[in-house]
């Protein structure tokens, strides 16, 4: 009898996350997000892309966490060369259109 080997959903043959390709994430960045819309903002790490679309982080207690994009935020560099944050959505809409050109 011989395996069938099954590939993940939302990931290609080598095991590349195409879902987090297209939003402009690797797995391992470092991410900052808020629960519910409110309150403070904590750190994260990418793990994964999720089924429904949401991102899976890993947060700095350990647990495991989906969140939506709109409430995550990657860092960026400023024009003078500054570390700041942007949303993912700002991110996720020029990594789409430098992939169609």
């Amino acid at each position: 009898m011989t395996r069938r080997r099954r590939v993940r959903a939302g990931c290609s043959g080598d095991g590349t996350p195409d879902g987090l390709v297209m939003l402009g994430l690797a797995v391992g960045e470092r991410i900052r997000f808020r629960r519910g819309g409110a309150g403070p903002w904590q750190q994260g790490v990418v793990t994964r892309r999720e089924r429904d679309g949401s991102v899976g982080v890993t947060d700095t207690k350990g647990a495991a966490r989906a969140v939506t994009i709109e409430r995550i935020e990657v860092t960026c560099t400023g024009p003078r060369g500054g570390t700041g944050w942007e949303p993912l959505t700002a991110r996720a809409s020029r990594s789409e259109q430098l992939r169609l050109l």
